[in-house]
Parts: structure tokens; C-alpha cells; sequence
């Protein structure tokens, strides 16, 4: 498994300018990660690594996460098919989060709903009230032919 410097043992400006990689993991040891499609730019989601998730994903260039619902190690696409290769990966200033460029695989789907986006609705003001509304984002599978698959 990779192992990372710890981001405790960096001065400010090594931890800020430097060339040091120290992913601050927090209490829980996850790091959250943005995830963006390469080309498009979309936000695709955002979701959590731990370090072996880190690792794995760093090691063979396929994103890997961990999941907090299920608490377990998750490749990214593994059931669904849609993989996600890493194009870039950057931290932001205090390495505290990571922002993941990818090619999103399959048919293009990064939500497990089958949208290309977890981000598909829209909160808005309606009766005074906030609701959510769908932005009209297509599914790109059917969930629940791919994940009964299991």
C-alpha cells in the first residue's frame, strides 16, 4: 500500500509550496475528493478516499473510494462498468481535499442512479418553501437491471 506523508510533519510553507504530497485525512482518515469529467468539466460527484483508496487509485489509475454508507473499499464502476481513469489528480493549498479529473467510462454514467451526474436536481423557492427540482438529466442505465446484477 502507498504511504503518504503526514501533513502534521510539514512546516506551513512546505505543507502550502512545497512538492511534498501529505493528504490531510481527517478524524476519520478520508480525504473528500471533487470529481470533474475531463473535457466537459461537469462535476461529476464528490465522494471520499481513505488511504488505501488513495493508493489503489493512484497505483493503477482507475479511481477507487471509499464508501461511508457501506463502509468499504469501492472501485469506482466495478458493478456498473463505468470506470473512471484519471486524467489529474490536484489538492487544494492545505492538501486537505482533492479535486480528480477523469474520462468517465461505459456510457457515461457517474451516478448510481444512471445519470452522468450525481448533481441532477436543483434546489428552488416554490410556495416559500425550498424543493427540489429535476434538472432534466438522463439516465444512462437502468439502476436497478445493473445493480440486481449483484
Amino acid at each position: 500500500m502507498t504511504a503518504f506523508a503526514d501533513p502534521r510533519m510539514l512546516d506551513h510553507h512546505e505543507l502550502e509550496e512545497g512538492t511534498t504530497f501529505a493528504p490531510g485525512f481527517d478524524a476519520l482518515g478520508l480525504i473528500t475528493v471533487v470529481t470533474v469529467e475531463d473535457g466537459s468539466k461537469d462535476i461529476l460527484m464528490v465522494a471520499h478516499m481513505n488511504a488505501e483508496a488513495l493508493g489503489l487509485t493512484l497505483e493503477t489509475g482507475i479511481a477507487h473510494y471509499w464508501s461511508r454508507s457501506r463502509q468499504s473499499l469501492w472501485k469506482k464502476g466495478e458493478t456498473s462498468g463505468e470506470l473512471q481513469e484519471v486524467v489529474e489528480l490536484r489538492t487544494d493549498c492545505d492538501q486537505d481535499c482533492l479535486v480528480m479529473t477523469v474520462r468517465q467510462t461505459g456510457r457515461g454514467a457517474a451516478c448510481h442512479t444512471g445519470r452522468k451526474s450525481c448533481f441532477y436536481r436543483r434546489l428552488e423557492m416554490v410556495g416559500g418553501e425550498y424543493t427540489l427540482a429535476d434538472t432534466g438529466l438522463p439516465k444512462l442505465f437502468d439502476p436497478q437491471k445493473v445493480y440486481s446484477q449483484k
